[in-house]
């Protein structure tokens, strides 16, 4: 039997066609065209001639395309064919390629947050990219464990911030539930987690609730010199009391000036929500409408915001930071006041001026409380809360203004 050698293999010279070495026990070389030399081996399995690719030489030296050649005579000497195990293993690493903890969360933000508001996906996104996918995302899903789970969020807890740990711990839980649905995974570990007792935080925003700092943050939004649309924006944000989110994605088909009424859907919880404007609010809008209030540019079906960014032309919504950036320029700290904080301010002075708990509550897009939360009318309340944000518009007015604001008739 002839042997293959190393001086033999070097002296193969390409032609215009493919071309075989001699055999060694199955072993050859098929020299290409363009000069590359790629390692074959031949067997007959099954009553079949098949070939397994085993690299190219010299990458693959000789010794080494030998060792590769017996392991594949021995998987067929014991009725294995090594071709087809090798496509089992290929598609097996593609697999578990699409089945990391990493891969099922491209899948699960697009099928799971599709429907949710941009800002909510992008904070999903730097949570799971800060916090869980350095640890976790090369896992596949089934093999995550509830210990590892526990090191993760111990880990945020580290840091101080309990919440993120806990929200953390409810996301997780949905993208393995998410992959269990599509047969990826078959135990969800987050369940294991479910008996710690661990103290909810709760979130305070901070906010100005005494009537003299009321007065000195609505002086500087009123002489602040920014550019028109966030100033509107920073005006809106304490006479409108919405959250952040819903004043910077505002949009002007769903304002109604004539009725002084602001329709639109709650990002958070997806329920219709009506918004009684004030006499001043309809006259901060009248005055920004020639600015932002044109659809010219903009395709048909396209968002029209009442505050675009100015960096977008008019495409996308004012950034999430051009109300907070405004107030820290004013000299207001994230201790003092923030975009959130605006809500927190109308519940308590509003609350204390007497008007009624679930007339604010309706106002701040609340749901009820209780069996009836669910059949949430967004109608409820709804000339009382008419009532109660020109009463609110004009007592920030008086504060500002330095006027007696106890005198204004309330509810």
């Amino acid at each position: 039997m002839k042997k293959l050698t190393d001086i033999y293999l070097r002296s193969l010279k390409p032609t215009t066609k493919r071309q075989k070495s001699l055999r060694e026990d199955g072993l050859y070389v098929m020299v290409m065209p363009n000069g590359s030399k790629l390692w074959r081996y031949g067997y007959s399995f099954s009553g079949k001639e098949t070939t397994l690719s085993l690299g190219s030489y010299p990458d693959i030296s000789l010794a080494l395309a030998r060792e590769r050649r017996d392991e594949a005579r021995k998987l067929v000497a014991v009725g294995v064919n090594p071709a087809e195990q090798r496509r089992e293993a290929r598609a097996a690493a593609a697999a578990a390629v699409e089945h990391t903890f990493a891969a099922v969360v491209e899948r699960w933000k697009g099928d799971e947050l599709a429907s949710t508001s941009e800002s909510y996906c992008n904070n999903i996104s730097r949570m799971l990219e800060r916090d869980v996918l350095p640890y976790i995302g090369a896992q596949t899903v089934d093999s995550i464990k509830a210990r590892d789970l526990v090191t993760l969020l111990d880990r945020i807890r580290e840091r101080g911030v309990d919440e993120t740990a806990r929200r953390a711990r409810a996301i997780v839980g949905q993208i393995i539930r998410y992959a269990i649905r599509r047969g990826i995974a078959e135990n969800d570990p987050t369940q294991a987690l479910r008996g710690e007792r661990r103290i909810k935080p709760v979130r305070h925003f901070p906010a100005y609730t005494d009537p003299a700092d009321v007065s000195k943050l609505m002086r500087a939004i009123y002489n602040y010199k920014g550019t028109p649309e966030v100033r509107a924006a920073l005006k809106l944000s304490a006479l409108a009391f919405q959250r952040p989110g819903e004043i910077r994605t505002m949009q002007w088909p769903h304002i109604d000036l004539e009725k002084a009424e602001w329709r639109y859907v709650v990002s958070k919880t997806q329920t219709a929500h009506i918004v009684p404007l004030a006499k001043q609010v309809v006259e901060i809008l009248r005055d920004l409408h020639p600015l932002t209030g044109h659809q010219l540019g903009l395709k048909p079906g396209t968002p029209h915001y009442v505050f675009p960014s100015p960096k977008s032309s008019k495409l996308r919504p004012l950034s999430e930071n051009a109300v907070r950036s405004a107030l820290r320029t004013m000299g207001f700290t994230n201790d003092d006041v923030t975009p959130h904080g605006f809500r927190a301010m109308a519940r308590s002075l509003l609350a204390e001026r007497g008007w009624r708990v679930d007339a604010i509550e309706r106002q701040l897009a609340h749901k009820a409380a209780g069996p009836l939360g669910a059949a949430y009318d967004r109608a409820a309340f709804l000339d009382e809360r008419r009532r109660m944000m020109q009463d609110w518009a004009d007592y920030l007015d008086a504060l500002r203004e330095d006027r007696d604001a106890a005198a204004l008739c309330a509810a």
